[in-house]
């Protein structure tokens, strides 16, 4: 399970939870039934967003959800799952997002895809995973022809920057990709006036995942020798912080131009959850997590980050995955060792105490919204 967007309980509200989970499963289930089990192994936490988008922007049916069967996952409860063309699109683009994880996974050499015959498996599954993206995009007007040229450009692009070159020109595929997927979903939803201001937020929710991505493997790629976009561009963590800032301010813009039908959901993930992801990420936090940094008299403080462990290899990675899922450590766990990365994560269900979030609200004007929903008032 990957993604930049890991909501804890306490913020969104046991009805905004529900919702949340809602996507999260109907993404898990639009990638079993399109493509099999195996595909269900690439449902991640920013992919649900898409599917998030255009139900925001669609008027509310009794048709929209279906009740699932029991799931190790949810405790072996059933539970309503977002279904339709939303939930297929996540699909669609979480399947070529996992392609290219394994592409960069394979380029790298981590683990066992440092062995030829691995390395071979894993670029198949990767080619037939970029074809089934491409088959569910099509079916719903979505050409995914756009997200495999970003990924193809990617390694052009990287091999090229060095000491001096923007960071930005490094990240502008995955900003292109995801601005994509982002504006179909207004087309989805039969809003195309939506298309503009959801390209703009996409293109900078992109640029963001990049960041922090790079933010959080920097020690470890500088340990391995892998390569880091940070690095390569001589970026340092202040410049890297104010772009991330800036990235999720131009994101609530971006969305205060758009015309929800119910926003909540979609305005708590991308306006609030965001700032998390950009504090967790940075080691300053928010949110009263003992595991998280400190705000100081001063402000926040970076805490120093203990060593990682390697990352697994693809292979490796899916059965830590299977394993995960038949404990239910991934939704149950206060934390748990991300299959891939190995990093720490929280279980989607878990419940925190206490919340300094209040600080988000800056952008709202209506508490209603707003991220302490669950609780706390701004």
């Amino acid at each position: 399970m990957f993604g930049i967007v890991r909501p804890c309980s306490h913020r969104l509200g046991e009805g905004l939870k529900t919702e949340w989970m809602a996507h999260l499963c109907g993404l898990c289930l639009a990638l079993r039934s399109d493509h099999g089990q195996l595909a269900r192994v690439v449902t991640n936490y920013d992919g649900l967003i898409v599917s998030v988008l255009t139900e925001a922007q669609t008027e509310r049916t009794p048709g929209r959800r279906r009740t699932a069967g029991p799931c190790p996952l949810r405790a072996m409860r059933t539970a309503p799952v977002a279904k339709g063309e939303g939930a297929r699109l996540a699909a669609a683009v979480s399947l070529v997002l996992a392609s290219a994880k394994v592409r960069d996974h394979v380029a790298d050499r981590d683990g066992l895809l440092a062995r030829k015959p691995v390395a071979l498996a894993a670029r198949r599954v990767a080619r037939s995973w970029d074809r089934a993206g491409a088959r569910t995009g099509a079916s719903l007007g979505f050409d995914t022809a756009v997200l495999l040229d970003a990924v193809d450009r990617q390694g052009a692009i990287e091999a090229l920057a060095g000491p001096g070159t923007s960071v930005l020109t490094v990240t502008e595929p995955t900003e292109t990709a995801t601005a994509a997927a982002f504006a179909h979903t207004a087309h989805l939803a039969g809003k195309p006036h939506n298309a503009a201001p959801l390209a703009e937020a996409g293109r900078l929710f992109g640029r963001l995942a990049h960041l922090l991505d790079a933010v959080e493997d920097r020690e470890a790629d500088a340990a391995s020798g892998a390569w880091n976009p940070l690095a390569a561009t001589g970026t340092d963590l202040t410049e890297a912080r104010r772009l991330a800032d800036d990235a999720v301010h131009g994101i609530r813009l971006a969305l205060r131009e758009v015309d929800f039908v119910d926003g909540k959901l979609a305005h708590v993930l991308l306006a609030h959850e965001l700032s998390q992801s950009v504090n967790r990420s940075f080691n300053t936090v928010s949110c009263a997590h003992p595991h998280q940094g400190s705000f100081g008299p001063a402000g926040p403080a970076f805490d120093p980050e203990p060593p990682r462990p390697e990352p697994r290899g693809f292979f490796a990675g899916c059965a830590a995955f299977l394993g995960l899922c038949c404990t239910c450590k991934l939704c149950c766990a206060d934390q748990y060792e991300g299959p891939w990365s190995r990093k720490k994560r929280e279980g989607c269900c878990t419940d925190c105490d206490g919340c300094d979030c209040c600080d988000a609200c800056s952008c709202c004007e209506c508490c209603e919204c707003c991220a302490c929903v669950g609780g706390a008032s701004c």
